[in-house]
C-alpha cells in the first residue's frame, strides 16, 4: 500500500517548518474549511462531569476531512504515526486517548466535527490527539486529529489552528510498515488463532509494575472488545524460569491483573470480560537459555474465551 503524504506547513515565529502527515493512499479529501481570522477551542482533555476542557487558539483555521476505504485500517493505526511526526516537529502531544477514554459519545458530540457524511465518527471506535506548540510559553498553534473507522472505511478530520501557511497535498512511495502498528492487527490475530502476545507492555523488573504507556496492543484490544460486545478474554501471565514456580505463579497472575486493571480503568471494559491467570514459566514459547529467550518467555498474552 502506498501513502499520501499531508505537507502540513507549520510556522513559527516566522519560520516555516514542513511536517509530513501521512494517510494511506486513496485517501479522498472530502471537505475543507478555512477562516482567516477565527477561534478554535482544541480540546486538551477527555469529557469529564459535564465539560470538555479546551484551549482557545486564535488566528487562521484549516479544516479538512479524509476518507480512506481501506477496510481493516484502525483509529490507532491512522493516528500513530502523525503523533510521532507532530512531536519531532517540536509540538507537545496535550491530548491522546480513544473513544471511551476521551468520553464517548459526549466527547463526539461536545467537539468541533465537521458534518456528515464528509466526516463520519464511529461512537465506539475512534481516536484523538491534540498537539500544540508554544511561543513564549504560550500556546499559539494547535493541531487536533480525530480518525474514525467503520467496517468499510475510515475518516480522518485534521484541524489546524493559528498556523498560517494551508495545507499542500503530494503523493510520496513508502513502506506500509510506517503506518501498521508494529504489534500488528491483534484482532485479527484474535480471531485467527484465538490469542495473541501483548508485547509492548513495560514492567518494572521482578514486578508486577505496569508503565503507563500508551500500549498500542491494548488500545489495539480495547478497540476489539468494543467493536465485539459479547467478547470475553483472559489474559495470561507468563515468566521465565528463574525463580521458584510458586513465586513465578504469583508473579504472572499480577501482572495479568494489572493489565486487566489498565483495560477497565482506561478504556472502561466491563470487568465481567476480563479475566486475569498466570502460568508462571510452565508455558514458554522459546528456549529460557539465553537472556533474549527469557525476556520474550516474559509475556501477557490475550486469550479468547467468548466471542
Amino acid at each position: 500500500m502506498k501513502l499520501v503524504w499531508l505537507a502540513l506547513l507549520l510556522g513559527i515565529a516566522g519560520t516555516a517548518q514542513a511536517v509530513e502527515l501521512q494517510l494511506p493512499n486513496g485517501a479522498r479529501q472530502m471537505i475543507s474549511r478555512d477562516t482567516l481570522q477565527d477561534r478554535f477551542f482544541a480540546p486538551t482533555g477527555p469529557f469529564e462531569d459535564g465539560v470538555l476542557p479546551t484551549r482557545m487558539i486564535e488566528g487562521s483555521v484549516q479544516r479538512s476531512a479524509w476518507r480512506i476505504d481501506v477496510a481493516g485500517l484502525t483509529p490507532l493505526q491512522l493516528a500513530d504515526p502523525l503523533r510521532r511526526q507532530l512531536e519531532e516537529a517540536g509540538y507537545q502531544i496535550v491530548l491522546d486517548c480513544a473513544a471511551r477514554a476521551c468520553g464517548g459519545y459526549d466527547f463526539r458530540f461536545a467537539a468541533e466535527v465537521l458534518p456528515a457524511p464528509n466526516m463520519y465518527v464511529n461512537i465506539r471506535n475512534f481516536h484523538v490527539l491534540t498537539a500544540m506548540r508554544s511561543l513564549d510559553g504560550v500556546p499559539e498553534e494547535a493541531v487536533n486529529i480525530l480518525a474514525s473507522a467503520s467496517s468499510g472505511a475510515s475518516f480522518v478530520q485534521i484541524i489546524q489552528a493559528g498556523i498560517e501557511e494551508p495545507i499542500a497535498v503530494g503523493q510520496s512511495a513508502v513502506p506500509v510498515s510506517s503506518i501498521i502498528v508494529p504489534q500488528g492487527d491483534i484482532a485479527q490475530e484474535l480471531s485467527e488463532n484465538g490469542h495473541a502476545v501483548l508485547s509492548d507492555l513495560e514492567f518494572e523488573s521482578g514486578t508486577s509494575a505496569l508503565g503507563t504507556g500508551p500500549f498500542a496492543t491494548l488500545e489495539a484490544l480495547a478497540q476489539a472488545l468494543l467493536a465485539q460486545a459479547d467478547m470475553r478474554v483472559a489474559l495470561v501471565g507468563h515468566t521465565d524460569n528463574i525463580g521458584s514456580l510458586e513465586g513465578n505463579t504469583a508473579l504472572s497472575i499480577s501482572r495479568a491483573s494489572a493489565v486487566r486493571d489498565y483495560l477497565i480503568n482506561r478504556f472502561e471494559i466491563s470487568a465481567s470480560r476480563l479475566e486475569a491467570q498466570g502460568a508462571g514459566y510452565l508455558a514458554p514459547i522459546t528456549t529460557n537459555g539465553t537472556e533474549e529467550g527469557r525476556e520474550t518467555n516474559r509475556r501477557v498474552e490475550a486469550v479468547v474465551l467468548s466471542e
